[in-house]
C-alpha cells in the first residue's frame, strides 16, 4: 500500500504555538527553514521517496532557490498559504486572497500546475467548511487539512479517514486527504505526523500506519522541517506548551527514516491518482533522485 509522504514547509516562528512569542513582523527573524529542508531531501532521496512539500508562499518568497530545489529533485509542490494564518481567523474574501498569493508564487517558482493545499493548523473545521468551496474554485484538486480527530484547535472527529471527493464545483472534483489515525476504543487518534510522530512511541505510529493500510487504506503522513532543527531559537513557552512543541526533535530524524524504511511512501498525488483511477494523474514529475553517499 502507498501512503504519502508530506512536508509542511514553515520556518520555526511560523507555528501557532508560538503566536505571541515571536514579533508579529517576521522580517527580523533568522530564516532556518531551507537549511532544514535540504536535510529531509537528503533522507528522501537515500529512501528513494518522492514526498509532497506544502510550501508556505511567505517562506517561498524569501527565499526563491528553496522551491526549485525541491522541485528539482522530483517531489510535488503543493500549498501552505501564503501568510500562515489559520482559516478560522479569516474571512472568506482574506482566504481566497492569501490561496491566491500563494498559488501564484508556487506555480512560477516550480513550473508545476500545484493543485493541493493544506491549512495551517488543518483549520479546515466545521465552521470553514466554506475554504473548500474557494479551493475547487481556484482550480485545486485535492485538499489535506480535515483531521478526523477531537483537538483544541481542530479536527471534524466524524470526518471520513479515507481518501474521498468532498466537493464537486463546476464539473471539476476536490478530494480530501486526511492525515494518518488509528482506532482506539471506538475513537480516532492521530498519529505518524508532526508532534505526534515526535511525542509518541515510534511503535505506536507503526501501528496506526500498518492498521490503517491493512484496512485497505492509504495513510498520509507529514512533518515539518523545524522538528529536525536542533539549533532552532528556543522561545519561553508555557509549561504545556513548551513539551507539545518540542519535546522529541531530537529524536524525529530517526523516527521519520525508519518509517521510509519500513513503509512504501510516494506524493499526495500518488495518493489521490489511486483514489480516483489513472486517467485523472496530477502532473508530477517522475524522477526519483539517487541516494546520498556523502
Amino acid at each position: 500500500m502507498r501512503n504519502a509522504m508530506s512536508v509542511d514547509v514553515e520556518d520555526w516562528f511560523h507555528p501557532e504555538a508560538v503566536r505571541g512569542f515571536v514579533p508579529e513582523d517576521w522580517s527580523g527573524l533568522e530564516l532556518r527553514a531551507g537549511a532544514a529542508v535540504d536535510g529531509l531531501l537528503q533522507l528522501l532521496a537515500a529512501a528513494r521517496v518522492r514526498a509532497t512539500f506544502f510550501v508556505l508562499g511567505w517562506v517561498a518568497e524569501r527565499q526563491p532557490d528553496l522551491v526549485p530545489r525541491i522541485a528539482a529533485a522530483g517531489h510535488e509542490i503543493a500549498s501552505h498559504g501564503y501568510a500562515h494564518r489559520m482559516i478560522t481567523s479569516q474571512t472568506p474574501a482574506e482566504f481566497a486572497a492569501d490561496l491566491r498569493r500563494s498559488l501564484r508564487v508556487l506555480r512560477a517558482q516550480s513550473g508545476q500546475t500545484v493543485v493541493g493545499y493544506r491549512a495551517p493548523s488543518f483549520s479546515v473545521v466545521r465552521t470553514t467548511l466554506w475554504a473548500l468551496d474557494i479551493m475547487a474554485d481556484e482550480g485545486l484538486e485535492y485538499d489535506s487539512s480535515i483531521f478526523p480527530v477531537h483537538h483544541d484547535r481542530y479536527g471534524i472527529p466524524d470526518a471520513p479517514r479515507q481518501p474521498y471527493r468532498i466537493r464537486e464545483r463546476a464539473g471539476r472534483d476536490l478530494w480530501e486527504l486526511p492525515p494518518v489515525t488509528g482506532r482506539v476504543a471506538g475513537r480516532n487518534v492521530p498519529a505518524a505526523g508532526g508532534g505526534y510522530l515526535r511525542l509518541l512511541p515510534y511503535a505506536f505510529n507503526a501501528w496506526a500506519l500498518r492498521r490503517i493500510n491493512a484496512e485497505g487504506l492509504p495513510g498520509v503522513v507529514y512533518t515539518h522541517p523545524w522538528e529536525y532543527d536542533l539549533k532552532q531559537p528556543r522561545l519561553a513557552l508555557p509549561p504545556l506548551r513548551a513539551l507539545r512543541h518540542y519535546h522529541g526533535i531530537d529524536r524525529t530524524a530517526s523516527k521519520f527514516a525508519r518509517l521510509l524504511q519500513e513503509f512504501e511512501f510516494g506524493t499526495c498525488a500518488d495518493v489521490l491518482r489511486a483514489a480516483r483511477g489513472p486517467m485523472h494523474a496530477a502532473p508530477v514529475p517522475e524522477r526519483i533522485p539517487a541516494p546520498v553517499t556523502s
